[in-house]
């Protein structure tokens, strides 16, 4: 059984996991779709600044967002003095470094999906004169359907798992910013905490298990019922 801070750490981890995929999922279909359709200078630049987080050390993309996020950086500074909006150590910051790392998986499952919808359906619905928004909601966001699953639920995934970012940029804050890789980093410098860590790690496995189930489980069923559409 869980004690009560430990139930506390799986709430917060839940919610800055879903605050982070719900917030990145319109901005990683946005690049998935133009990474997949469009073809322009600077879209192999585009492409490896949306992949970068894989690559970087999570550590060093932190850094980054403490310099563009913090009081005094550029985007933080102007959201603190006019929204009054601090994400420096705050749940909203590890939200922040959560959906950043999370962000390729989801825009490289989307990417995946959208490429697979038949460019000729668009242009058939195009000539008999739907317009270009009524082509791409009723024709490459549906088809679609099993990419934005399994990308959402991969950034969840993700997000769950998210630890360096998240301490570089939003600090390890008991009751703030301490989810559950956070507290088993922390259990482990411990002494005889020992118990609360296995019990922690096998929540993340089960929640990112059930996640990655999920996903697969998802994508299928949509699949399987657009194929009976088309």
């Amino acid at each position: 059984m869980l004690t009560a801070g430990e139930w506390a750490i799986v709430g917060l981890s839940l919610k800055v996991s879903l605050v982070a995929m719900a917030l990145t999922l319109p901005l990683a279909y946005a690049l998935a779709w133009v990474l997949a359709r469009r073809r322009f200078p600077g879209m192999l630049l585009l492409d490896a600044a949306v992949h970068l987080p894989l690559v970087l050390p999570p550590v060093v993309t932190g850094w980054v967002l403490l310099i563009l996020f913090g009081r005094n950086g550029p985007v933080g500074g102007w959201l603190e003095s006019w929204f009054g909006v601090s994400l420096v150590f705050r749940w909203t910051g590890a939200a922040l470094a959560a959906g950043v790392m999370a962000l390729p998986l989801m825009v490289r499952a989307m990417r995946l999906s959208i490429e697979t919808v038949d460019r000729r359906l668009v242009e058939a619905a195009r000539t008999l004169g739907a317009g270009r928004f009524h082509a791409f909601r009723t024709i490459t966001l549906p088809l679609s359907m099993p990419g934005i699953l399994a990308g959402a639920v991969l950034g969840f995934a993700r997000s769950i798992g998210e630890f360096g970012a998240t301490i570089t940029f939003a600090s390890n804050i008991p009751g703030e910013t301490r989810t559950l890789p956070l507290a088993i980093y922390t259990g482990l410098q411990v002494p005889g905490s020992e118990g609360a860590v296995a019990r922690l790690a096998a929540i993340s496995v089960v929640l990112s298990l059930g996640a990655l189930i999920a996903s697969e489980a998802l994508a299928r069923r949509s699949g399987t019922r657009h194929g009976h559409v088309l």
